[in-house]
């Protein structure tokens, strides 16, 4: 057994080709501690309902494109760069609203349970 584990994901564009423009990282990575999709949607792409969760926050990263993130009713105008923590209980949807594709980061982890991080959670060795 070893202590790590790895996929390859190929080309971010072309995740486009995925069901939904998504590759989730839970399973190829077998994680423990939080899920990860990698997205890419296309011009004009709308999540076509609201959601929100049970127990996960989620923190949306955007690497390429422009588009809204709507929380509660709010829309939230994000662009490359753009980084916005969602709680699990804000009704939430994204959608593509610039002129060409747009690439994120989606990371779900239980709202809470985050004890040590950075440098704290690290030791030399």
């Amino acid at each position: 057994m070893t202590n790590y584990k790895t996929t390859e994901l190929g080309k971010i564009h072309d995740i486009i080709n995925l069901e939904n423009g998504k590759a989730f990282l839970h399973d190829a990575l077998e994680l423990t501690g939080c899920e990860i999709s990698i997205n890419t949607v296309e011009k004009g792409f709308k999540v076509p309902f609201n959601h929100k969760h049970k127990q996960n926050e989620e923190v949306y990263i955007i690497l390429k494109g422009e588009g809204v993130i709507t929380v509660d009713g709010n829309a939230l105008n994000v662009k490359e760069g753009s980084a916005v923590k969602v709680l699990p209980q804000a009704s939430r949807t994204i959608e593509n609203t610039g002129d060409g594709e747009m690439q994120f980061i989606c990371v779900q982890a239980k709202s809470g349970s985050l004890e040590q991080f950075g440098l704290g959670d690290a030791e030399l060795c």
